[in-house]
């Protein structure tokens, strides 16, 4: 390809990128950029351009339902990612086998992903209630009923058992396209050799899905770190504030207690605890593809 052919393709290329560059840049990257301009202003019920330094994070962090909504995300998050990531690969591996009717088993356990998070919160509500489908089902086998939903001890879990159906289908999906990238090869010298086939997919096979493992606890991670949707449809953040998480908190200074600053650093702190977790994994898998 000539010279003048080349400088033509990047031209066009570069003109197709261009409106998402602009979204990224000036949408995403300016309103962090504003977010965080608030955070550090003594805003409340409207912006103030004024400079207050970390006052409005020292506040948040001596906020106790700030730090009671960090324990709740802290023990959801934990159960919510080792279930759906056990879950997931457990079904990957499943259907890994070839079984029969395999694209429709595929199908019915990624389709919950595709609901919304008010959707599943309203089903999942509605089934765990104290007179709902599952108390039903408990007392008829003799038991006293289930009131998880309205148990302060017991709501996350109601909160982990709606959000893991709704999600380990992906885990499900993602991790069975890297089962899928193995190469056979692989599996008939393992049978020649006489190897367990568990024993080849804990000790080689799973070790080798590094990228599609960090992908789903990305998705997973950040799914954790915007919890909202689901809680306001099942708990509203109760009985008290129980089930109440970051998002909600953030989402109740913004716009019910008029308060945007503090809401801004909140913001800005669940933000940075996504990089947090995303940097090391890009540097990781920059290193491997050089390493490669």
């Amino acid at each position: 390809m000539s010279r003048f052919g080349r400088l033509r393709r990047n031209i066009v290329s570069w003109a197709a990128l261009g409106p998402l560059l602009l979204t990224v840049l000036l949408v995403y990257g300016g309103s962090v950029l504003w977010t965080l301009r608030v955070s550090l202003s003594s805003s409340r019920t409207l912006p103030v351009d004024d400079f207050v330094g970390l006052a409005q994070y020292e506040r948040l962090l001596n906020n106790s339902r700030w730090l009671e909504s960090l324990q709740h995300l802290a023990l959801y998050g934990g159960l919510f990612m080792a279930v759906c990531l056990g879950l997931g690969i457990l079904l990957a591996v499943a259907i890994d086998q070839r079984v029969r009717a395999e694209d429709l088993l595929r199908s019915v356990f990624l389709y919950p992903y595709a609901l919304s998070f008010v959707a599943t919160g309203l089903v999942w509500q509605w089934l765990l209630q104290p007179d709902g489908a599952v108390a039903a089902g408990v007392r008829a086998l003799g038991g006293d009923g289930f009131d998880w939903l309205i148990d302060p001890e017991r709501v996350l879990y109601t909160l982990v058992i709606a959000t893991t159906w709704q999600a380990a289908g992906l885990v499900m999906a993602i991790m069975l396209a890297g089962l899928r990238g193995v190469d056979p090869q692989l599996w008939q010298a393992a049978r020649l050799d006489g190897i367990p086939r568990w024993r080849v997919l804990l000790q080689i096979v799973l070790p080798t899905l590094g990228p599609s493992l960090a992908t789903a606890t990305v998705l997973l991670f950040t799914g954790v770190v915007k919890l909202f949707d689901a809680v306001v449809a099942m708990t509203q953040g109760g009985p008290g504030n129980a089930s109440d998480v970051p998002a909600r908190f953030i989402m109740d200074h913004l716009f019910g207690r008029a308060n945007i600053g503090l809401a801004s650093a909140g913001a800005v702190l669940m933000l940075l605890s996504v990089l947090l977790l995303v940097a090391p994994l890009l540097y990781w898998r920059a290193t491997r593809r050089e390493a490669a």
